[in-house]
C-alpha cells in the first residue's frame, strides 16, 4: 500500500464516507486509530481492575472486618475478575481486527470475503461477517 494508514493525519471529526473507495487508506487510518484508542483504554482499565482485585484480596487476607465486609470483598473480587475476563475477550477481538487491518482483510467477511459494508463497520468496528452471514450464524447457534 503506497500510503501508510498508520501515518495519515485525519482531519478532526473525519468520518468515513460511502463516496470514498471502500477501505481506502483514510478509512483504514480511521479504524486503526479508533481500535488503537479502544485498546489503550482497555489496557488502562484492565490494570485498574487488577489493582482493585489485589487491594481487595490483600484487605481480605489481613482478616480486617466482619463477615459482611469479607462478603463484600469477595463480591468485588468476583466482579473485577469477570470484568477482566470480558476485557480480555474484547482485547483479543481488537487485536484480531488490528491484524486484519495490517494484512488487508479488514472490512471483508471472514466467511465469504465480501465487503461487510461501511455502515456496519462504523456501527460495529469489530464485525467479521456481513449482516446476513451474522444472522445465519446466530440461527445455527
Amino acid at each position: 500500500m503506497a500510503e501508510n494508514y498508520k501515518n495519515i493525519e485525519l482531519p478532526p471529526k473525519y468520518t468515513p464516507k460511502k463516496s470514498e473507495p471502500y477501505m481506502c487508506p483514510q478509512q483504514l487510518a480511521y479504524f486503526y486509530q479508533l481500535l488503537s484508542t479502544q485498546k489503550e483504554e482497555l489496557l488502562h482499565d484492565s490494570a485498574g481492575a487488577l489493582n482493585a482485585v489485589r487491594t481487595a484480596d490483600q484487605a481480605d487476607s489481613t482478616g480486617v472486618g466482619d463477615d459482611t465486609d469479607n462478603a463484600t470483598f469477595e463480591q468485588e473480587i468476583t466482579m473485577n475478575l469477570r470484568m477482566s475476563e470480558r476485557d480480555n475477550n474484547l482485547l483479543k477481538k481488537i487485536n484480531a481486527a488490528l491484524e486484519r487491518i495490517e494484512n488487508g482483510t479488514y472490512g471483508y467477511s471472514v466467511v465469504s470475503g465480501e465487503e461487510i459494508g461501511l455502515n456496519r463497520m462504523l456501527a460495529r468496528p469489530l464485525a467479521t461477517m456481513t449482516v446476513d452471514e451474522q444472522e445465519e450464524y446466530e440461527k445455527r447457534k
